[in-house]
């Protein structure tokens, strides 16, 4: 707890607490405690407005936890990049592969000081043989993301590129998707991306990102599937292809209880 609590401290000057923060709602939505007064005032309002939300924001990481299961297990991937990864919650990338395969490396990209806090205090490796690392950098920035990548990557091997609900931050669909192309593009065949996010199939799901954009929080843009569609181009998408985050391969405890919601999510593979 001390190293903890040492590194926060060292973030703690470049953290806005005035402002809202999409990973530190993500959080409180998720019943974790790193999140201040900011945050939770704008995810009671978002819940006010879509109840669903901290329902969802709990899926997304059950897809995650199917996804790259499978992408460790079934497609032999033994490398991660989990792009703009926010804080630390249940069962993370890591710890999902690592389990897996236990010489799995992954590594974390985020530019948030306090999730940087975290990841350094918590994201560690749960292998004597895996590597756990994490880059600060911002999503927009590829070349950079990719440059400090190699330091623990291997391009020369399949990795699995992880965009977990974050795409909507960024302002355009043609500046999405060339984030991830350009990442994906020195990847070999045999790579995967893994990527969700919020649709405007449900018109409250819509009215929380118009409520979280006048907080002075990053915009989040509902795109429409067809759109979230169009970011995995030139990709083979895995059956059951782009769908609810609860109808893609749910496991067999969840049958029988699957509702469609407005988060879609895919797993797709480099020819």
């Amino acid at each position: 707890m001390l190293h903890l609590v040492t590194v926060v401290d060292a973030a703690h000057d470049q953290i806005r607490f005035d402002v809202p923060h999409s990973a530190r709602i993500w959080n409180y939505w998720m019943g974790g405690k790193d999140n201040y007064p900011v945050d939770r005032e704008a995810g009671d309002a978002a819940v006010a407005v879509y109840p669903d939300i901290a329902t969802e924001a709990k899926q997304s990481r059950q897809f995650l936890i199917r996804a790259v299961r499978y992408l460790a297990g079934e497609r032999g991937i033994r490398q991660f990049l989990d792009v703009g990864t926010g804080l630390p919650t249940m069962q993370n990338t890591h710890e999902v592969a690592q389990s897996v395969a236990p010489d799995s490396r992954i590594v974390y990209v985020d530019n948030d000081p306090l999730v940087l806090a975290h990841a350094r205090a918590l994201l560690t490796n749960t292998t004597p043989e895996g590597v756990t690392a994490y880059i600060d950098a911002d999503l927009h920035d590829p070349e950079l993301i990719l440059s400090d990548a190699r330091n623990v990557l291997n391009f020369n091997r399949p990795v699995g590129v992880l965009f977990m609900g974050v795409l909507g931050h960024v302002a355009t669909l043609d500046l999405a998707h060339s984030i991830v192309s350009r990442i994906l593009a020195p990847m070999p065949s045999g790579s995967a991306l893994i990527l969700s996010d919020g649709t405007d199939q449900t018109q409250g799901f819509v009215d929380l990102c118009a409520l979280y954009a006048e907080t002075g929080g990053v915009p989040y843009t509902a795109r429409t599937v067809d759109q979230v569609r169009q970011l995995f181009d030139g990709l083979d998408l895995v059956d059951p292809g782009l769908v609810t985050l609860t109808e893609w391969r749910p496991d067999p405890v969840e049958v029988g209880t699957i509702n469609p919601i407005a988060t879609y999510g895919a797993v797709a593979l480099k020819p």
